[in-house]
């Protein structure tokens, strides 16, 4: 399995950029087409809660294509959203 975890920056369908840890890792013994994972944001606002898409973009502008599947409240101000990845894996 291939993983990643580490700083990346999730680039929304909104043109916003947003900083923050991401946990990935690829699905169904290594194929690079199917992964998922988490990203939690530095800071958390209104375009974060309500996210559904966009890019996630790691070190190296390395890029690949998300759907934000849940946006989790962790504390009272962060929070964990879930992200599946489409097309080849970014890392």
């Amino acid at each position: 399995m291939t993983t990643y975890s580490g700083p990346a920056t999730l680039i929304l369908d909104t043109g916003a950029r947003v900083t923050g840890m991401a946990s990935l890792n690829t699905n169904n013994r290594g194929n690079l087409n199917g992964w998922s994972g988490t990203f939690r944001p530095n800071e958390v606002n209104t375009a974060v809660r309500e996210a559904t898409g966009g890019q996630i973009e790691l070190p190296y502008e390395q890029i690949g294509t998300v759907a934000v599947t849940n946006v989790r409240r962790l504390l009272a101000t962060q929070v964990l959203m879930s992200l599946t990845g489409t097309g080849p894996a970014p890392f």
